[in-house]
């Protein structure tokens, strides 16, 4: 049949439509008994009408998948056909199930080979999300064993269908689909002697599935993010940057905005206020601030209900000088992370070292890490974080040229991609004659997606005008990041070959 012949239609099925499945499952299946009963049918469609999908061609029917709602706990373990028949033929329907139980799925032999399957598989997971179900379940025939079962056990068969090296007919188009093989289960179909009585246990797994919690316990999964690109000005107290910090917390919570990120040494203007000939002695200078800063900006977080990255400043312990960055969580706790790599000029000028921990954190808006400039080139830690299920990289960073920005962009792009995250990267502008290593800054914040077709072409979500003070604005849906990291065009994470390496935190 010619293809501009077509014109198919995706609808539920209804009670009108059995004359016609009952002739295509008698032709399908004339080897396993054909067709059920019009009751059976008819108690499908009364109890469950969403589950049961069909195509018509022109008022034919072509292609049907027939479905019940079943309990997780109950099918995803060993069981028959003969557990989902009830007394007269009729099917079990678990009204409240977790998961959707695909009973059949066929299509007509002259409409193979349209890829009508995978529409009817597609329509069924969008049923599974759309009802917030935990999994699709399948007992899923494989018709071709009966050749090979002189050759192989059934395991190596399933085995040898998933390399490719044998085709059958329902278990290669399954694992097509995304779906899973399990388990293997015995005497699932006893009459059925193509597959010798085998069947695999099939699963897909609803990645957007949120089990049932109390409202005010659930995370959010729309994000809003706010960063500030500092301007580098003179301050003549400790005040009066708190009271520009507060400025910009309250513009971006006004925003309704659940993070609000601020650059790396943002406060060093104050820097300005002591003797510049002796840089280790005016970064510590700097360093007997931060004790104030952490916990007057951790008291914003609480006062204006918005969750604050510190940018950075430079902490003194043990008489040893690290760069530090604190999350100041809305609900009062304060978690801290240190640079873990030191740049040349840190360490040189400043005499700054490097953090020995490194961990993702947990807010009420995603799983949240921190890496600090120069950590962002480093891909490592992207990795690490990525293993721990991080949803955004917060990136507060200070670069003096284009170049050394450039840097950092890249990079925080490219963790983004590779580690299927968000990253977002914000700086200073701005020039600071009096204040010895502050003279010039460049930058340009920007937040960076995966490159896959839910995002922007460009993988880029947002981004500020060059060297300007600004605020800037984000929204981040965290359930794409699901779909992406296990239905996008590429799955960095998935194929990573950790049989040939691995990275991993001492």
């Amino acid at each position: 049949m010619a293809h501009e012949e077509l014109h198919l239609n995706l609808r539920n099925l209804t009670l009108e439509d059995y004359p016609q499945l009952q002739e295509l499952m008698d032709r399908i299946y004339d080897d396993i008994g054909g067709a059920w009963p019009e009751e059976t049918i008819k108690a499908l469609v009364e109890q469950f009408p969403d589950g049961q999908i069909c195509i018509e061609d022109s008022g034919q029917l072509v292609a049907v998948a027939l479905t019940v709602c079943v309990k997780y706990e109950r099918f995803s373990n060993p069981h028959t056909y003969d557990d989902l028949i009830l007394r007269n033929e009729k099917i079990w329907h678990n009204a409240n199930g977790d998961s959707l139980y695909g009973l059949d799925v066929f299509i007509h032999p002259e409409y193979r080979g349209y890829r009508l399957g995978r529409r009817l598989y597609e329509a069924r997971k969008e049923l599974c999300r759309s009802m917030n179900l935990r999994a699709i379940l399948a007992g899923g025939r494989i018709p071709s064993y009966y050749k090979y079962s002189d050759q192989c056990t059934p395991e190596e068969y399933i085995q040898r269908v998933d390399r490719k090296e044998i085709y059958d007919p329902i278990l290669t188009f399954q694992l097509s689909n995304d779906f899973q093989v399990t388990r293997l289960m015995h005497k699932y179909l006893p009459e059925d002697e193509k597959s010798l009585g085998y069947a695999t246990l099939l699963e897909w797994r609803n990645i957007l599935y949120t089990p049932p919690s109390l409202v005010l316990n659930v995370k959010k999964t729309q994000v809003r993010l706010g960063a500030v690109q500092w301007q580098m000005r003179e301050f003549s107290s400790v005040e009066e940057v708190l009271k520009q910090v507060e400025y910009f917390v309250d513009a971006l919570s006004d925003y309704k905005s659940d993070f609000a990120l601020f650059p790396e040494f943002f406060n060093a203007p104050l820097m300005g206020l002591t003797d510049q000939v002796d840089q280790t002695r005016a970064i510590r200078f700097l360093a007997g601030f931060t004790e104030q800063f952490r916990n007057e900006m951790s008291e914003m977080a609480v006062s204006y209900n918005i969750n604050i990255i510190t940018g950075s400043m430079p902490l003194i312990e043990n008489d040893r000088v690290y760069n530090v960055s604190y999350l100041c969580h809305r609900d009062g706790r304060v978690d801290e992370q240190r640079k873990i790599h030191i740049t040349p000029h840190e360490r040189r000028d400043w005499v700054i070292e490097g953090g020995h921990d490194f961990q993702v954190f947990d807010t009420d808006a995603g799983r949240v890490a921190i890496l600090i400039c120069y950590d962002i080139e480093f891909p490592e830690l992207g990795r690490i974080a990525a293993s721990q299920d991080v949803d955004i990289i917060m990136v507060p960073f200070w670069t003096d040229t284009k170049n050394g920005y450039l840097r950092v962009r890249h990079c925080a792009q490219a963790r983004a991609i590779e580690n299927e995250c968000y990253v977002v990267i914000t700086g200073s502008v701005g020039n600071l004659p009096k204040v010895e290593n502050l003279d010039v800054q460049y930058a340009q914040s920007s937040v960076f997606s995966p490159s896959d077709f839910a995002f922007p072409h460009d993988a880029v979500m947002a981004e500020t005008t060059p060297n300007t003070e600004m605020i800037m604005f984000s929204d981040m849906d965290l359930e794409k990041l699901k779909l992406v990291r296990n239905e996008g065009s590429v799955t960095n994470l998935k194929d990573r070959r950790v049989d040939m390496y691995d990275v991993r935190k001492n």
